[in-house]
């Protein structure tokens, strides 16, 4: 007659130190900041972050490269324009990106082993969104600093001034991904398919500013100027490059924007408006994924 083993397996205690929330909120980030660039995924995840980062890049080595040929310094792009002249790439980053961070979770159905550790469903939004708008920063904030320190080896005239211009273009890069960052996410959150959600954020971008460049263009013809800048709210690169204008003292790059200080600070708010929102949205969408 055969007998039972009890067999010592050794399970014990852990006895490590508690990471805690931070942990878990960094890791996050982390992660979704890898992801975002394709690192530790497949080889052709890496491609198109890559290429679109080349091309972003370009313009910007090819100004410094006719600074130093020509020896003219009116030849390199303005730093706070930069973004809105990339506007089509850089709205391909985010509609190509902005899924992956966004829906991946929801099409395996993954969010509840997430929220069955001590995370926070505002942890998780805030990771992605922090994530996606470093991604950002990165990808447009590299020419902006090829520029900067290729006029300085060129020995542009007015250094100060350059490096004032260069700080205020930071500022507003920062600006300019954290809105985008936040609209492409919520568009994208919408959708559990890629595809769908890569071409609602870029019909999101281009048609609201295909938009609003008619109703401008409507607007300016009939003398209504003022109109015509407060349309300029309504799609992300404008917004933004209103505030550009009218607090941090750029010259316009894009369409008209609303007139004075106090459209400045109308377009800040709007922009604020825009990310607190999308954060809501975001985190009520993340929660009912994980009630599903």
């Amino acid at each position: 007659m055969t007998t039972g083993t009890i067999h010592d397996i050794g399970y014990r205690h852990y006895q490590g130190r508690r990471l805690g929330r931070s942990y878990l909120l960094r890791s996050l980030y982390v992660h979704n900041l890898r992801s975002a660039w394709g690192l530790g995924r497949p080889a052709r995840a890496k491609v198109m972050p890559a290429l679109l980062a080349a091309i972003v890049l370009l313009p910007a080595v090819g100004s410094v490269a006719a600074v130093a040929l020509a020896g003219e310094a009116d030849a390199l792009i303005r730093y706070s324009a930069y973004p809105t002249y990339l506007q089509p790439v850089i709205s391909i980053f985010v509609a190509t990106q902005a899924p992956v961070l966004a829906s991946r979770e929801l099409r395996f159905r993954v969010i509840p082993l997430y929220f069955s550790r001590p995370v926070l469903s505002l942890d998780f939004v805030l990771a992605k969104l922090a994530a996606m708008t470093t991604a950002l920063v990165l990808l447009m904030a590299t020419p902006i600093t090829v520029l900067y320190v290729g006029g300085l080896v060129n020995k542009v005239p007015d250094a100060g001034a350059h490096l004032r211009d260069f700080s205020l273009a930071l500022v507003g890069v920062l600006l300019f991904a954290v809105v985008l960052a936040s609209i492409g996410l919520v568009v994208a959150a919408f959708t559990p398919r890629r595809g769908f959600g890569v071409a609602a954020v870029i019909a999101v971008f281009m048609l609201s500013w295909v938009f609003v460049q008619i109703v401008q263009g409507i607007a300016t013809a009939r003398t209504q100027f003022d109109l015509a800048g407060w349309l300029g709210l309504l799609t992300p690169f404008t917004l933004v490059d209103a505030v550009q204008v009218r607090l941090l003292g750029a010259e316009r790059a894009g369409g008209a924007v609303p007139p004075g200080a106090l459209g400045g600070l109308v377009a800040l708010l709007v922009c604020a408006g825009v990310v607190a929102l999308s954060i809501a949205m975001l985190h009520r969408r993340f929660r009912r994924g994980a009630d599903l």
